[in-house]
């Protein structure tokens, strides 16, 4: 009987032991491990910025490449698979299991093994993020919304740079003025409103609202910003 009950309590430590470790695994942030393991090497920018001194493949190939190659019998399976082939590689790569190619591996060469740095709670967290982050469709979405941004004027672009939009609004008032209020009042002094953004302020608008300081703003981007609100429609 005392022996029944000890095993039965090392099991319950077991399997509390297991959904511990399992839980663990699904509250890790992957995207900052992400970050604080990877980045180093991978470009993790989507679309990747194109560097001839790159010394691993962006993450959105090697997203790309493990997705594409990896095989299985149900469609359903193949993120699982996917997450499980990273956990093991990183563990310990080897060109046997591989995907790249021979012109990748001359490039780059094969990966070190980072089972002393990173565990496989961690690779899964990681692998999960890199799989659900970086998918052709994101990839899309992404480059619908640099479309959109490319095409807006380079004052707006500046305003979006330093967050003017937060508070402000074209038409309407937010925390601050609109950019017509302030296009009505500035329109014949464009040198008062580059100091009244430079230097910020307090109550001029009638509120309580603080504009701060935008010194660190440089001469040019401050005179393309003036100019855009400005010629504003």
């Amino acid at each position: 009987m005392i022996v029944k009950k000890f095993l039965l309590l090392l099991f319950l430590l077991f399997f509390l032991s297991a959904c511990d470790k399992q839980q663990s695994a699904k509250e890790l942030d992957g995207k900052a491990l992400l970050e604080q393991k990877c980045a180093s090497c991978h470009d993790l920018n989507m679309p990747p910025l194109l560097d001839e001194k790159e010394v691993a493949p962006p993450m959105m190939a090697v997203a790309f490449h493990v997705y594409d190659f990896i095989q299985v019998n149900d469609e359903s399976q193949k993120n699982s698979k996917a997450i499980d082939f990273v956990v093991d590689y990183v563990k310990e790569p080897s060109i046997e299991k591989a995907f790249c190619d021979k012109e990748s591996l001359k490039k780059y060469g094969l990966m070190p093994s980072l089972k002393t740095s990173v565990n496989d709670d961690e690779s899964r967290a990681i692998a999960n993020y890199i799989f659900s982050h970086f998918t052709p469709k994101k990839l899309s979405e992404i480059m619908e919304l640099k479309i959109k941004y490319d095409a807006l004027p380079d004052g707006e672009k500046i305003s979006l740079k330093y967050n003017c939009m937060v508070c402000h609004n074209k038409e309407k008032d937010l925390v601050g003025p609109s950019f017509k209020k302030i296009q009505e009042k500035f329109a014949t002094n464009k040198k008062a409103m580059k100091q009244s953004i430079q230097d910020g302020s307090r109550g001029k608008w009638g509120g309580k609202a603080t504009m701060p300081s935008f010194n660190q703003i440089e001469a040019k981007e401050l005179e393309t910003l003036v100019k855009w609100i400005i010629t504003l429609p």
